[in-house]
């Protein structure tokens, strides 16, 4: 398919509802308000397109952001791209999933994530820190650098109650992911939770609530006891 085509395509799956509710959830003009489940259907007419995935992101359109996440190939995404990326993705979906998402499954995600949790600006901060979720989720903990990820618990204790608002937000999400998926780190994470307490983050007065990191994570463990990885975390 033609960038023209998948553009015409998005604008015809377009619902001013969905725009509503995305807009509400923090998604940025342009878009049309495409569901994902249209998204998706797309996504299987394309498989996989590098190329045609840059074009959709560089649109600037939320929609084909999103979906540029879903069909790009994370293993040819250079950190030009990434670092391009994510100057670019000001909606919340974008940062704190599609970006994510494809650096976390990139050669250069931990590299990069760990620069962009350093950012002033919130949607890069936030980047970050999903990638970082994004990676402790797949990666075997054998090529996980440990004592590094452990030691950034202390910076988030330290940190969150002051930090920008989907940044807090995604601090929590990473707390949760690495005592998850890093069995050996589980008590280290639950310990910084309870030390850190309510997260507060502003949601836009949507229905959406920061979850206790604590009760996630032990939940988590009862579904995932061997604390097995995921094979991807797009969707």
């Amino acid at each position: 398919m033609t960038l023209q085509e998948v553009m015409a395509e998005l604008a015809a799956y377009g619902s001013d509802s969905i725009k509503k509710i995305l807009l509400k959830h923090g998604v940025k003009e342009p878009l049309f308000g495409v569901k994902v489940e249209h998204l998706k259907l797309i996504q299987k007419k394309i498989k996989k397109d590098y190329t045609l995935a840059n074009e959709l992101y560089h649109t600037g359109n939320a929609d084909a952001m999103y979906l540029a996440g879903l069909i790009t190939d994370d293993d040819k995404m250079t950190k030009n791209d990434l670092q391009e990326w994510v100057a670019l993705a000001v909606s919340n979906n974008i940062s704190e999933y599609t970006v994510p998402w494809v650096a976390a499954g990139s050669k250069y995600g931990y590299e990069l994530a760990m620069e962009w949790i350093n950012s002033k600006q919130e949607h890069i901060a936030a980047a970050g820190w999903c990638t970082l979720s994004g990676i402790v989720s797949l990666m075997p903990d054998s090529e996980l650098n440990i004592t590094e990820l452990k030691g950034l618990l202390p910076i988030i204790e330290h940190n969150i109650h002051q930090a920008m608002n989907r940044e807090r937000h995604c601090m929590n999400g990473f707390i949760i992911s690495l005592g998850t998926y890093v069995r050996s780190l589980t008590d280290d994470a639950i310990n910084t939770a309870n030390k850190i307490g309510i997260v507060t983050v502003d949601m836009n007065g949507t229905a959406c609530k920061v979850p206790s990191a604590t009760e996630y994570i032990t939940k988590s463990i009862e579904k995932n006891p061997t604390a097995k990885k995921k094979k991807t975390v797009k969707c």
